[in-house]
């Protein structure tokens, strides 16, 4: 009778992938951002531990959204006081930092369980070209 292998914590192995968003539509970039971070794509991923990779984002003002979305998609905060909620436009957003818009995204696409933070953590977003983690040599990941 054969077991199932289980992999423990310190047999998870990371890679870093660096995602150029340019011109991607937002929520079919958010889903392959948050499977990377679930770690879906590998062999050994099991539910009750945290086994994705580390994923950089560049290009994030360049992200777009599709059929007029840019004036309907609105964002909502509430601070639990009564008549207290902010609506923000997805244009009003851009502008003021698109970094937040993708993070959003790709925050409410990941399981809401307790790995959650852990797997958000692994997500870097940069608004240009340029980042900061040429020294952990990223693959470049093409989105489909």
């Amino acid at each position: 009778m054969k077991k199932t292998d289980w992999i423990k914590k310190n047999d998870i192995e990371r890679e870093w992938h660096l995602i150029d968003v340019k011109g991607q539509v937002l929520g079919r970039a958010a889903t392959q951002i948050a499977s990377l971070l679930i770690g879906k794509g590998k062999v050994k991923q099991v539910p009750n531990l945290d086994c994705g990779d580390y994923v950089v984002v560049i290009n994030s003002d360049d992200i777009k959204v599709t059929r007029g979305k840019e004036k309907k998609k609105i964002y909502y905060k509430h601070s639990g006081y009564v008549g207290h909620l902010k609506e923000i436009r997805f244009d009003e957003m851009m502008n003021r930092d698109s970094r937040k818009v993708v993070e959003l995204a790709v925050r409410r696409m990941l399981p809401d369980t307790k790995l959650r933070k852990s797997m958000f953590d692994r997500l870097f977003v940069y608004k240009g070209s340029e980042h900061k983690h040429e020294a952990q040599k990223p693959k470049e990941y093409k989105l489909i």
